[in-house]
């Protein structure tokens, strides 16, 4: 029976009842829990089940969740729930202090960027805030105000309040609002608050999710919705790091894996990333958060996939190894990066890596991947070799319009893949999310939607995520002049 990750942010109620009812499936002699006992239990299955205690249950439903024991699974809900915040939900307050910040800082949420330009508004009208809130006063980069009142107060400098209950210094790093503070303000006022003892590696838990937000992550920004960059995020992370901050941040390696831009990276393998245990997140959170060595293999493989060659290079001459295997996830196995290059169509990335000595021998189907994706026809030359490409990457005609271009995609379908097959757009991954058409719709590619219509592309395959048509996606990413190609109504003016 393989074990599970636990789930997002867990409650412990719902565990203890987990506990609960696995205990009174046992002693009602179901299969599947007998079974599930047998395998993760130190004992074994019970001898009379009827007689099966909750201490046991709680043991099994420990390991299933990767836990060595009971109390140690709690002990995990207790701290995920002393860390946890959802700054994206915190609602309006009649509070000017209160609101301000709430508008001023980063969220993760769907408002960002129009909620943090609104902050001013608050502050114009309610300029008298701006004075005995050390929160306020942290987020202005408020120098000045903030050395009054840690005079008059030390313990603010760790005090949590406002409307996410961070500490000040959190509000200083997630702050984004206009107008930006200087960068000596915000180097000045960050000192001052460590200084009087508020904490380089303070963060939270998004929704309980186990990669913790710190003030490395507000001073770097980035994200899935393209949160910006703090005004003087590298000045203010240097400082972070010089006063003792763990570089292994695994959020700020997410939020900016997304663009080249590698100026973060520069800066953490600076002061170690990579290296250590991890820092005070790991201790807490164990392995649930990546090992700096696994950050560093993810950054390895995101570039690796994504043609980032400068990052690739950087990581090399830091000591990465480009020869290992990469991790393999979304269903992928694990395969080195030179193989992860070419089957990715990442050529330049595949001839940095044979000059670094780390080239391998392709399997055929392997070959004939790599052919597809450089629009080479000798991919055809090998029949079986061809079939069984066709077999491990059915999906290969998504990857082709995402990176390889449309002479790729015209040589896919001629050579038998299927023009609506779904897989991953983000990832060479098989996983069935979406058809090559969803993404020229949502990308707005209109040249590259006729070619796969005009190859036989279906507009009415839905998606596997939303269930949602090309048309549908054409209309959500706001591209209302591909909707009649595909099928879909332009929405009336």
């Amino acid at each position: 029976m393989p074990t599970v990750p636990l789930p997002d942010d867990p409650d412990l109620g719902q565990l203890r009842k987990q506990a609960r009812d696995l205990q009174t499936n046992v002693r009602s002699g179901w299969m599947g829990s007998l079974d599930l006992v047998a395998e993760l239990h130190p004992d074994g299955a019970p001898a009379d089940p009827a007689r099966w205690p909750l201490h046991a249950a709680q043991l099994v439903l420990a390991r299933l969740y990767r836990f060595p024991s009971w109390p140690a699974l709690v002990r995990h809900v207790g701290i995920v729930t002393e860390h946890r915040r959802v700054p994206d939900t915190a609602p309006p307050s009649d509070d000017p202090a209160t609101e301000f910040l709430r508008r001023a800082c980063l969220t993760f949420g769907a408002a960002d960027g129009p909620l943090q330009a609104s902050a001013a508004v608050v502050l114009a009208e309610h300029p008298g805030i701006a004075r005995d809130d050390v929160w306020v006063a942290a987020a202005r980069a408020d120098v000045g105000e903030v050395a009054r009142l840690l005079a008059a107060d030390p313990g603010l400098a760790v005090r949590e309040g406002g409307p996410h209950r961070w500490s000040p210094i959190a509000y200083l790093a997630f702050a984004r609002h206009d107008p930006a503070p200087g960068r000596d303000a915000v180097v000045a006022t960050a000192r001052l608050l460590l200084e009087h003892g508020a904490d380089p590696d303070t963060g939270y838990l998004w929704h309980g999710l186990p990669s913790p937000f710190t003030v490395l992550t507000g001073a770097f920004g980035g994200g899935e919705g393209g949160q910006p960059a703090h005004p003087h995020g590298p000045e203010l992370a240097r400082v972070l790091l010089e006063a003792g901050a763990d570089p292994n941040d695994a959020q700020t390696l997410y939020n900016r894996m997304f663009t080249p831009a590698d100026d973060h990276l520069e800066l953490l393998l600076e002061f170690g990333l990579g290296r250590g245990a991890g820092g005070p997140w790991r201790r807490r959170l164990g392995a649930a958060l990546d090992s700096p060595t696994e950050m560093l293999r993810q950054q390895l493989d995101w570039a690796v996939t994504h043609g980032l060659v400068a990052r690739v290079a950087l990581l090399a001459g830091h000591g990465v190894d480009v020869a290992a295997p990469l991790p393999g996830r979304y269903g992928v196995a694990q395969r080195p990066p030179y193989v992860v290059a070419t089957t990715s169509g990442r050529f330049a990335v595949a001839e940095l890596l044979e000059r670094l000595g780390a080239a391998v021998e392709l399997l055929p189907e392997e070959r004939v991947i790599a052919a597809v994706l450089a629009g080479d026809r000798s991919a055809a030359d090998d029949p079986d070799a061809l079939a069984l490409a066709r077999a491990v990457r059915p999906g290969l005609v998504v990857w082709a319009a995402v990176a390889a271009g449309p002479e790729a995609v015209r040589l896919a379908v001629e050579l038998g893949w299927d023009v609506s097959a779904r897989a991953r757009t983000d990832v060479p991954s098989e996983q069935g999310w979406e058809t090559a058409l969803h993404h020229a719709a949502r990308q707005g590619d209109a040249e590259l939607a006729r070619l796969l219509l005009d190859l036989g592309a279906d507009p009415g395959v839905r998606d596997g995520r939303f269930d949602a048509t090309a048309a549908d996606w054409a209309g959500h990413a706001g591209h209302p002049e591909l909707l009649s190609d595909l099928g879909g109504a332009r929405p009336e003016r």
